[in-house]
């Protein structure tokens, strides 16, 4: 049976036998004009408008706001993953899945909360696959991700979403700002700290790395505890 893509027919029989889905680009043809750099203050921005857009608009009584608490680990996992200089981001969804330990069906009613609401846009994308038979074989391959945050949300920000400030605000402004980072740093463990807070690639990296095994070993230590606790009681 054929299919269609960007209006070409493809033979989808190829690999898994799985339809190529609609409006899928061909991978390394299309992402030039979709990725663009960004840089570790930016990427931050869009994590702190994203989690004062959910409280924001978070009804009476609700547990979760318009994105939910998934969209926002999906976000974060993202701002962690993302190349700065390239832009480059094309986690695949299997991943996504396993490095927040959430089901296929969460992280992908995650993923459109977050494009629904511009925090994040996707490219579909195949690829030419190494299969015989007739005609040209492709399959599907991980999306390219873009962050990007709404106006709406980086208004939440006040006068750290970039707006200039005049001499007379400034001071009120660092204040603003200050209490902002205070906020988003109490929501980072100690990996997420450390890239958040070291300008240096590298050293950012290293620290990072450093954190994340200390966070291993205290939960470690703090399921033994009450492992130990339970035997006892």
């Amino acid at each position: 049976m054929d299919g269609v893509v960007d209006g070409s027919r493809t033979d989808c029989g190829a690999a898994d036998h799985k339809p190529i889905r609609r409006n899928s680009r061909r991978k390394g043809s299309c992402e030039g004009s979709f990725w663009r750099g960004t840089s570790r203050q930016d990427v931050q921005k869009i994590l702190m408008a994203a989690r004062q857009y959910e409280r924001a608009r978070k009804e009476p009584g609700k547990r979760n706001g318009p994105l939910g608490g998934i969209a926002l680990e999906v976000l974060a996992l993202f701002a962690n993953l993302v190349n700065f200089k390239s832009g480059r981001l094309d986690p695949s969804l299997d991943y996504i899945t396993d490095k927040l330990c959430r089901s296929r069906d969460a992280v992908v009613r995650a993923l459109k909360a977050l494009r629904d609401h511009g925090f994040l846009d996707w490219l579909r994308r195949f690829e030419p696959a190494p299969t015989e038979g007739r005609g040209p074989q492709v399959r599907q391959v991980s999306n390219a991700y873009r962050l990007s945050a709404p106006k709406r949300a980086l208004a939440l920000l006040g006068r750290w979403a970039g707006r200039p400030a005049t001499p007379d605000d400034d001071q009120v402004a660092r204040k603003e700002r200050a209490a902002l980072e205070a906020e988003h740093v109490e929501t980072l463990d100690l990996e997420g700290l450390a890239a958040f807070k070291i300008e240096d690639s590298d050293l950012a990296k290293a620290l990072a790395l450093m954190g994340k095994a200390i966070d291993s070993r205290e939960s470690a230590k703090r399921t033994e505890s009450q492992s130990t606790f339970l035997s006892y009681a």
